[in-house]
């Protein structure tokens, strides 16, 4: 099973207000995608930074109870290997 390549983008912006927004995380294939889809939200928004924050995951199998447990704790081995 693979999982869609999407990762997390972080987003620092000015509203068309002129309100500041710091840490907006938007999911997106590409930097673009997630640009694309906070403007949807955001119209008229001003881009200050954007960092991506979460490679994606490509599993072969189901996730098991370890992998769940490791993924809550922090562990940075999510491989899906045995």
């Amino acid at each position: 099973m693979n999982i869609p390549s999407a990762a997390k983008y972080s987003f620092r912006i000015r509203t068309r207000s002129g309100a500041m927004v710091e840490n907006l995380l938007i999911y997106g294939k590409d930097e673009q995608d997630a640009e694309r889809k906070l403007r949807q939200i955001y119209l008229g928004c001003e881009v200050i930074e954007t960092r991506r924050t979460l490679a994606s995951v490509q599993r072969t199998s189901p996730m098991s109870y370890e992998d769940v447990v490791d993924l809550i704790s922090g562990s940075p081995d999510v491989s899906g290997a045995d």
